[in-house]
């Protein structure tokens, strides 16, 4: 009896579940599938809504001042004409500076005088002035000779000055004559009475000797100086 009631009962469970599912159909439902029958989702996804980027707020910048208008240019002007600047080959002539002239003094030019000095002892001075009416040069020293004789003497280089004298009309330059050399030297010695200055290699000017000149082989004459002084230190 107990296992005719429970073949009763599935039947009657099968019966009640083909019902239901003929209801579904016929309403035009699908039915929906059994939770944990295969081909269905256990979960739905949630939908995210994508928040919105904030959108950053533009800073509002400041308007640009109106630039002024620029100020008129003044008017051009026309270049005005100026004096060209005189030129250096038109200027004054410099005056002259007290350098030589570069013009020797020749015998027409100056008078020569020879004559005695207290000190040194055997010197004489000679003395050459320019008479004339244009600056000359003493050049050098003068080619000295007594009497007839043929060869100059001796020149003290060490009397050489810094630079020529020039001689302005008027003036004087002045060359010291060493008659003898040292005391006991073997030298010839005569007495003289003339007296032989050559300005230049072509101009000779003979002048008298003071009476008693007495040189000898160690007589010697200075360069010309501006000053006695000078000529006679040697």
């Amino acid at each position: 009896m107990r296992l005719s009631a429970r073949r009763l009962a599935l039947p009657a469970a099968a019966l009640a579940a083909a019902l239901a599912l003929t209801a579904c159909q016929s309403s035009g439902g699908r039915a929906a599938p059994a939770p944990g029958s295969p081909g269905q989702d256990t979960a739905a996804p949630a939908p995210t809504t994508a928040e919105p980027t904030p959108t950053a707020t533009p800073t509002p910048t400041a308007e640009a001042a109106p630039t002024a208008d620029p100020a008129p240019s003044a008017p051009k002007r026309k270049p005005t004409a100026t004096a060209p600047a005189p030129s250096r080959t038109s200027a004054a002539p410099r005056p002259a500076d007290d350098g030589p002239v570069r013009r020797p003094c020749a015998a027409g030019d100056v008078k020569v005088v020879a004559s005695k000095v207290s000190r040194p002892i055997n010197h004489l001075a000679l003395t050459v002035t320019n008479i004339g009416g244009r600056p000359c040069d003493a050049v050098g020293a003068p080619l000295v000779g007594f009497d007839g004789s043929q060869a100059p003497i001796r020149i003290v280089e060490d009397s050489k000055p810094q630079a020529v004298v020039t001689l302005a009309p008027g003036d004087s330059a002045y060359a010291s004559l060493i008659l003898t050399g040292e005391p006991g030297g073997d030298t010839h010695g005569m007495t003289v009475r003339t007296v032989k200055v050559n300005l230049t290699a072509d101009s000779m000017v003979t002048v008298p000797a003071p009476e008693g000149t007495y040189v000898d082989d160690g007589a010697a004459v200075s360069y010309w100086q501006r000053d006695l002084e000078d000529a006679l230190r040697y």
